[in-house]
């Protein structure tokens, strides 16, 4: 994936919730049409083309942090699952992907601010999104954004303060499959698309001199990411959970012909639920 701008501000905004993302790269830009004249019989040959602008594609790739996993998780999964909140323990912020093809994501509006030229993107949706996590780097949430609506000069002259939070790493992430936890895991990649019903896939990458393999069939795959902090309770503050069920592998990807530790990719079917649990701080609603 190339991505072009970097360093630039992207702002999320839903009916409830404005968020300036901390950091991202993106690639967000107009989706352009194109409009054919095709020359007459007794004409010249010549075919002419109008140029129209065709709503907004792109991506958003942003780093996972305390405060924006809330909104970003619910942006990824959609509405399907429902807030949950408990006063004064913990907030729990529950998302599950809808198998069926629906539009299940609320609309939300992006601004993109890059060399001082300010656009507002209206309408926006996720079609889709990748969550990467890999030992030794941070846990980064790519969301694919579709929208109808052409681009505009936004009017905005304000800056919202950037929401900054503690960033979710690789490192601090536990793998737990049918129940026991498995530490040959390298990382993992989650792949869900939207277009005409959720597809989702997981590749896996592991170990393969450590422990023993993985199972060809997963009845339930836990992931678990969790800040190391005093300040944080097990199960109430600073963790995201997210949970796959029915894996079916369709394929190996490892490549034997290395002299070294090899770190085989496996590629996976998700033929049952995906749901996301977000353990944050605070009282006020995200989404």
């Amino acid at each position: 994936m190339l991505v072009n701008g970097r360093d630039c501000s992207i702002v999320i905004k839903t009916s409830r919730y404005e968020l300036d993302v901390p950091y991202s790269s993106e690639t967000v830009r107009e989706a352009i049409s194109l409009l054919y004249e095709e020359p007459s019989i007794e004409g010249d040959g010549v075919v002419r083309v109008i140029r129209k602008p065709g709503g907004v594609t792109g991506c958003v790739v942003t780093p996972l942090t305390i405060e924006t996993a809330p909104l970003l998780l619910y942006l990824a999964f959609g509405a399907a699952g429902m807030p949950l909140f408990v006063s004064e323990t913990r907030n729990v912020y529950q998302r599950c992907l809808s198998l069926l093809p629906l539009e299940d994501t609320d609309c939300f509006d992006l601004t993109q601010d890059r060399n001082g030229e300010r656009k507002l993107f209206e309408g926006c949706k996720a079609r889709g999104f990748e969550l990467r996590i890999t030992r030794g780097e941070t846990i980064h949430l790519k969301l694919d954004i579709s929208g109808d609506r052409p681009a505009i000069i936004s009017p905005r002259v304000d800056i919202l303060p950037r929401s900054r939070g503690e960033i979710f790493n690789g490192d601090n992430v536990v793998y737990t499959i049918n129940g026991v936890e498995y530490r040959s895991i390298y990382g993992v990649t989650l792949i869900a698309k939207k277009a005409g019903g959720t597809k989702t896939e997981l590749w896996i990458r592991r170990l393969l001199e450590q422990g023993r393999d993985l199972p060809g069939v997963i009845d339930e795959l836990t992931i678990t990411a969790w800040l190391r902090r005093d300040s944080y309770e097990a199960r109430r503050y600073g963790m995201f959970r997210v949970t796959v069920e029915n894996l079916v592998m369709i394929a190996d990807e490892t490549e034997i012909d290395n002299a070294g530790a090899i770190i085989g990719p496996l590629r996976y079917y998700a033929a049952g639920t995906v749901s996301a649990e977000v353990f944050a701080s605070g009282e006020a609603a995200i989404a």
